[in-house]
């Protein structure tokens, strides 16, 4: 069952995670939002991060996931490795499928 969650950066840009969960892991991981970063395959590199992870992980594990993946030349605008994270536990605790079109 695909599961989504949101977060809005204060100050900054909204990001969005939809996610399915398979022997207790985060798979079929989708990072979307009005946020900008740069160089755009980052974007692949967050994803490569979460996919696998324990649905249990917490924020910190979920967000050093993140940057431990991300190189030091990757710029994200807007948001960070957090707000990625508590999107994530949103979909996971809380998040009620998105209707797919």
């Amino acid at each position: 069952m695909p599961l989504h969650g949101e977060f809005k950066q204060p100050g900054g840009k909204l990001v969005v995670v939809d996610l399915e969960l398979s022997d207790g892991r985060l798979t079929d991981v989708h990072v979307s939002g009005d946020f900008f970063l740069e160089p755009p395959e980052a974007l692949d590199d967050i994803v490569a991060a979460l996919t696998g992870a324990p649905a249990e992980a917490g924020e910190d594990d979920l967000a050093g996931r993140i940057d431990d993946k991300l190189g030091p030349d990757v710029m994200l605008m807007g948001f960070d490795a957090r707000s990625v994270a508590v999107a994530v536990r949103r979909a996971v605790t809380d998040g009620s499928p998105r209707e797919r079109l």
